[in-house]
């Protein structure tokens, strides 16, 4: 009888993605002609909290040098309309909200899109988030985007829960709007940051009263625990991919800068992994979307068990093949990835608005 073969860094911790096996061939090559890297100076989980917020900076003008490339590959979208709308959050400040209109008449299903970042980092007009967003309208949706306060970098400093409330202001106003934008339903989606955020507002609905107003939730590979510095034994991808595109060091910095004094580790509103099954009870619909080759991978799927625990209307699917938000991140490599996960997320808000 042979040995067992662990898959990825639990057999060999000098893996890395380009040299998975269960790598999708297409990422596998373009990851190993141009890495991860952003040519920033890595941090340790060590860190004190001055340097992640300069790591932030750091990342967002690395990131920035690839935009005008994803700009000029960005198709054109002529039957989608694009308006800026300003509200005002709870806390008497502005929050801006980008809404992508399909040109077509009648009530469309809507999605409030929450982007990622680790609550720290990016916003919502950055390429890659216009063109997802974008693209969903022009398959028939009404996506509102939201600028939120973010916990660092060119939005921040804003601790939690400052882009959590921004998030849930948002929602409210879509809410009270349905009308005068036409949407047949209202759901929440976001990816790795946005992924906790869709999670974390709804559960603030829930112990809010306002529940009812979320029709639905998408989370995608969604950024959920937290205790990255010493993770969990049974958050086995944690340990199985690390290092591909996320590492630990890295995410329990970013902790600091979303969190500073610590105190919310184990707040659900914070961390929605450690929301009770109790918790979870009553919530609307949900997916959660993972990736085979995320760190994050289990934490999401641990959330799911949950749903499924607490009687929430819920399914799970896993994107194979693919790193963390990987079938958002590359639509030009793995354009029929990128394609149905937009699919998935329409055929579900169809599903909610009936």
């Amino acid at each position: 009888m042979s040995d067992l073969i662990l898959p990825g860094k639990l057999t060999d911790p000098a893996l890395q993605f380009e040299d998975d096996p269960r790598a999708d061939p297409r990422l596998r090559e373009a990851i190993a002609l141009v890495g991860w890297s952003t040519d920033v100076a890595p941090l340790s989980d060590t860190a004190s909290y001055e340097e992640c917020l300069d790591y932030c900076q750091a990342f967002e003008a690395a990131a920035a040098q690839a935009y005008p490339l994803m700009h000029a590959a960005m198709p054109d979208y002529p039957a989608v309309q694009t308006r800026v709308q300003v509200i005002k959050g709870s806390a008497g400040h502005d929050i801006t909200l980008y809404i992508y209109r399909p040109d077509t008449k009648g009530l469309v299903p809507g999605m409030v899109h929450l982007h990622g970042g680790g609550m720290v980092l990016m916003t919502a007009q950055d390429p890659s988030n216009i063109r997802w967003c974008k693209s969903l309208a022009a398959r028939g949706m009404l996506v509102i985007a939201v600028e939120f306060r973010n916990g660092g970098g060119s939005l921040g400093n804003h601790p939690f829960p400052a882009g959590l409330n921004d998030c849930a202001d948002a929602i409210q106003w879509a809410d009270r709007n349905r009308a005068a934008l036409g949407l047949s339903c209202l759901i929440v989606s976001g990816e790795s940051g946005g992924g906790n955020l869709s999670l974390a507002v709804t559960l603030k609905a829930k112990t809010e009263d306002w529940c009812e107003r979320i029709d639905g939730v998408f989370a995608m590979c969604p950024y959920i625990y937290g205790g990255y510095a010493e993770p969990a034994g049974e958050l086995v991808s944690i340990r199985e991919n690390n290092g591909y595109l996320l590492d630990c060091e890295m995410m329990a910095a970013l902790v600091k800068v979303y969190d500073p004094s610590g105190d919310n580790q184990t707040n659900p509103l914070a961390w929605p992994f450690h929301a009770s099954v109790n918790d979870l009870r009553g919530l609307p619909p949900h997916i959660i979307s993972v990736n085979e080759l995320d760190p994050l991978r289990d934490e999401g799927l641990a959330y799911y068990r949950k749903l499924r625990h607490a009687e929430v209307t819920c399914a799970a699917r896993t994107v194979h093949g693919t790193p963390h938000a990987g079938d958002m991140g590359f639509p030009d490599i793995t354009p029929d990835l990128y394609q149905e996960t937009q699919d998935a997320l329409y055929r579900f808000a169809l599903k909610v608005a009936e």
